[in-house]
């Protein structure tokens, strides 16, 4: 069998050698050293880390070592021996063994290369096909995997605590369910967030809390499909993953930083969004009827002809979330969006935000000043780093269910979980298996 060939007792012949050609091209474009290609066993451990299969990664090691080991022994067993026949079913079953396991491993590389699952069906018979093709192949790169992260801020090894359950399953709204979102740095796969239930209804304001490194940037870009997690998403119950060419433009998405052409007028900035994010057959009569109305809702009427550079920091704010608003989207997410602003004008602006929701839109928001605009608001998030340094949930709920874990300020729940090392409590652990036996109490009651 190809996986078979790849033992050091069996490189022979054009076939071996291109497959370790191709594994070791794998191993450095994921910032391995080439040479692990080399080492029987150990390949299928470094490809396991690399795909995220670590514990695949060691079986398919020790399955290899077996096969080997087996290999060699069989030179010394006649077929008249009367071990002859058992020796051969057990090397059966090993590589039948190794090549489930070898599958597995690889299934885990083709996905850090967003390449087809078949490749990893393929590498059983043909390993040298889909290793050169991995290898050398410039269309095949590890997509969003390797990237450099500050150790002190993702883990490699979450924490054992019981997730809480949040029925996912209506069509309604939005709905979260990440199972993980990681990546690989250095040859180790690192933990960003895991176990993540949301429900979310249609017409809520949402507010995403959490300290630094908890994951809350991470968190929306997975929901958005931005950087995708290994997680099922649906908004309407519609999969934003499997429908992203068509769903993206059912999002709508304000980062912290204002991305504006201040040269141009208001109107103009406008105008030019609804052009780009509207549909093609739209005409202008239209798209100045939805302009004028995002120009209504955000308070901008009579502030429209001068350019966007002289207008305050509140105004472009809030120019920004109407170029994302153009579009009309049932998900509307704000990273900072009272970010520099004072406390009068991101109290205004956050109605205008309650506002947005009150039509049945989901919007959910980042602020580091929550308690000032925390009325507003239906519903909070606290995503809190657990000792393994991994992003989880820690509460989702009410404001007021909130305030019930013990703090009266949302600031105070947020140092609840934050570390001891960042002037926290350091109770994230403790946050976040409450909250889940929380929710098993409100699952025990709802079928009583």
């Amino acid at each position: 069998m190809g996986v078979i060939d790849l033992s050091i007792l069996g490189y022979q012949g054009l076939g071996a050698l291109l497959t370790i050609a191709g594994m070791w091209m794998i191993m450095k474009k994921c910032g391995q050293k080439g040479w692990y290609a080399l080492i029987p066993g150990y390949r299928y451990f470094k490809f396991g880390q690399i795909g995220g299969r670590q514990t695949d990664g060691y079986t398919a090691m020790y399955i290899d070592f077996a096969d080997i080991f087996l290999r060699y022994i069989a030179q010394f067993v006649p077929e008249t021996n009367e071990y002859y026949v058992p020796l051969l079913i057990i090397r059966l079953i090993v590589a039948l063994c190794e090549v489930i396991y070898v599958i597995r491993v690889v299934l885990g590389v083709v996905q850090v290369f967003q390449a087809k699952k078949i490749w990893a069906f393929v590498w059983a018979a043909l390993p040298w096909l889909p290793a050169m093709i991995l290898g050398f192949s410039k269309k095949y790169q590890p997509v969003m995997e390797l990237q450099d992260v500050d150790e002190s801020m993702a883990g490699t090894a979450p924490a054992d605590l019981t997730a809480a359950y949040v029925d996912t399953e209506s069509a309604d709204g939005l709905m979260v369910h990440v199972k993980e979102r990681s990546i690989l740095s250095r040859g180790a796969r690192r933990y960003l967030l895991k176990d993540i239930n949301l429900a979310i209804p249609n017409g809520s304001l949402v507010l995403l809390l959490g300290g630094s490194g908890a994951g809350k940037t991470t968190l929306i870009n997975a929901i958005i499909g931005y950087e995708k997690a290994k997680a099922v998403v649906k908004l309407g119950g519609r999969d934003i993953y499997k429908e992203y060419k068509e769903m993206k433009y059912r999002i709508g998405f304000v980062p912290q930083m204002d991305l504006l052409r201040v040269n141009d007028s208001v109107r103009r900035t406008l105008t030019d969004a609804a052009k780009l994010r509207l549909p093609k057959n739209v005409g202008r009569a239209e798209r100045n009827r939805r302009v004028n109305e995002v120009v209504e809702t955000l308070g901008l009427t009579g502030r429209t002809q001068g350019l966007v550079a002289k207008k305050s920091g509140g105004q472009k704010k809030r120019i920004s979330i109407g170029m994302e608003l153009i579009s009309n989207p049932d998900l509307f997410i704000l990273d900072e969006p009272d970010s520099g602003l004072d406390g009068v004008i991101a109290r205004e602006l956050f109605e205008k935000l309650r506002g947005i929701a009150d039509e049945g839109k989901i919007v959910i928001a980042i602020t580091h000043t929550p308690d000032r605009v925390a009325d507003l608001f239906d519903k909070v998030i606290v995503l809190a780093r657990d000792s393994g340094r991994c992003g989880r949930l820690a509460f989702y709920g009410s404001p007021d269910e909130a305030r019930e874990f013990g703090k009266d300020t949302m600031e105070k729940i947020v140092m609840t979980v934050n570390p001891t090392t960042e002037g926290g409590e350091g109770r994230a652990d403790e946050m976040i298996e409450k909250y889940a036996a929380l929710t098993a109490e409100r699952r025990a009651g709802s079928h009583a």
